[in-house]
């Protein structure tokens, strides 16, 4: 019964619309326009198990079998977007379905993207130019030392140590991309709903919003102190985690 209310809610797309009514609370509330205007771009390989060994894919560089997890997370590491692929796929072949998913998600705020040397392409530059995306790669010192902490590369890395917690994300165990895409959406909504919260009790702190209980039946009153969060939406679907 769980598993099948998941499903519900991961194919009408719950869990993305949590994911970015939380991301606008947060940067609002650290000061931020609600909608980010440059992601950072990364993928991540995940060992294939039983279940998702049909359509795992061979990564080279990681020698390991799978699939790859394309993301792209804002400056505050939160995540906005991502593509599921077979490990054996390019990243900079992924950057176009990447950066139109990134576009569909902020209204198309986005004007600039971070990534590695693994999206150095005139293709990939390209795809992302029709997109409206200017991608832009840090590259590795060219004498460098040890370990070297890369200006804007690192925020997504942080994001995939915050996945990596996560038992259900240490491998590929699902048997369609979709739901493997879908719980990279739940772990991100568990990881920001304690800063959401405490955003929106704070702001409604500072409003005299104490005696303001939300009824059950009438989550308008939500809009009434945060319409920055909005976006355009009636009612935050972030809200509904409270009642």
């Amino acid at each position: 019964m769980v598993y099948q209310q998941f499903r519900r809610w991961n194919d009408v797309g719950c869990f993305e619309a949590m994911v970015s009514d939380m991301r606008s609370i947060i940067r609002v509330g650290d000061g931020r326009p609600g909608q980010p205007s440059a992601v950072i771009l990364d993928g991540r390989t995940l060992q294939s198990s039983c279940e998702s060994g049909p359509r795992a894919g061979y990564d080279g560089y990681k020698r390991r079998r799978g699939s790859k997890v394309h993301m792209a997370v804002d400056t505050l590491g939160q995540l906005v977007a991502l593509t599921v692929t077979p490990a054996n796929e390019q990243e900079r072949a992924q950057v176009k379905d990447l950066c139109e998913a990134v576009q569909q998600a902020t209204g198309e705020t986005v004007k600039v993207a971070w990534s590695d040397q693994g999206y150095t392409d005139d293709e990939a530059r390209k795809a992302a130019k029709t997109a409206g995306i200017d991608l832009q790669i840090v590259k590795l010192p060219e004498a460098k030392k040890g370990f070297v902490l890369l200006p804007r590369r690192w925020v997504v890395e942080r994001s995939f140590g915050w996945l990596s917690r996560f038992r259900r994300l240490s491998r590929d165990f699902k048997r369609m991309p979709q739901v493997l895409a879908g719980l990279h959406f739940v772990v991100f909504c568990i990881l920001m709903l304690p800063k959401a919260a405490l955003w929106l009790a704070l702001e409604a702190s500072s409003k005299q919003l104490k005696a303001y209980i939300f009824p059950r039946d009438n989550l308008a009153c939500i809009a009434k102190f945060l319409p920055k969060c909005l976006q355009g939406r009636q009612t935050p679907m972030s809200a509904l985690l409270f009642f």
